[in-house]
Protein backbone atom coordinates (compact mmCIF):
# COMPACT_ATOMS: atom_id res chain seq x y z
CA UNK A 1 0.00 0.00 0.00
CA UNK A 2 1.30 3.49 -1.24
CA UNK A 3 0.84 6.41 1.40
CA UNK A 4 -1.54 8.25 -0.94
CA UNK A 5 -3.66 4.70 -0.94
CA UNK A 6 -3.64 4.88 2.59
CA UNK A 7 -4.60 8.55 2.95
CA UNK A 8 -7.37 7.98 0.48
CA UNK A 9 -8.35 5.01 2.51
CA UNK A 10 -8.37 6.57 5.42
CA UNK A 11 -10.74 9.41 3.53
CA UNK A 12 -13.20 6.83 2.25
CA UNK A 13 -13.84 4.92 5.45
CA UNK A 14 -13.83 8.19 7.73
CA UNK A 15 -14.62 10.94 6.18
CA UNK A 16 -11.90 13.64 5.43
CA UNK A 17 -12.35 15.66 8.88
CA UNK A 18 -13.31 12.53 11.19
CA UNK A 19 -10.15 10.66 9.22
CA UNK A 20 -7.70 13.55 10.11
CA UNK A 21 -8.74 13.58 13.59
CA UNK A 22 -7.56 9.73 14.05
CA UNK A 23 -4.41 10.24 12.18
CA UNK A 24 -3.49 12.69 14.59
CA UNK A 25 -5.16 11.83 18.24
CA UNK A 26 -5.91 8.85 18.55
CA UNK A 27 -2.64 6.94 20.23
CA UNK A 28 -2.51 2.98 18.92
CA UNK A 29 -0.74 0.44 21.54
CA UNK A 30 -0.60 -1.64 18.39
CA UNK A 31 2.11 1.30 16.72
CA UNK A 32 4.05 1.35 19.48
CA UNK A 33 2.10 3.82 21.77
CA UNK A 34 2.22 6.37 18.79
CA UNK A 35 -0.83 8.14 16.54
CA UNK A 36 -0.88 6.87 12.94
CA UNK A 37 0.78 10.27 12.12
CA UNK A 38 3.81 9.43 14.01
CA UNK A 39 3.93 5.86 13.15
CA UNK A 40 4.22 6.88 9.55
CA UNK A 41 6.69 9.73 10.57
CA UNK A 42 8.52 6.90 11.84
CA UNK A 43 8.53 4.71 9.06
CA UNK A 44 5.95 2.11 9.76
CA UNK A 45 4.43 1.11 6.38
CA UNK A 46 1.50 2.39 5.37
CA UNK A 47 -0.54 -0.60 5.17
CA UNK A 48 0.88 -1.98 8.95
CA UNK A 49 -0.52 1.55 9.97
CA UNK A 50 -3.67 1.04 8.07
CA UNK A 51 -4.37 -2.41 9.65
CA UNK A 52 -3.96 -1.04 12.94
CA UNK A 53 -5.88 1.94 12.71
CA UNK A 54 -8.75 -0.18 11.20
CA UNK A 55 -8.67 -2.97 14.86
Amino acid sequence: MKLSEFQRAVSDEFGSTYGQALLTDLVIGELGGRTASEALSAGLPPREVWLALCR
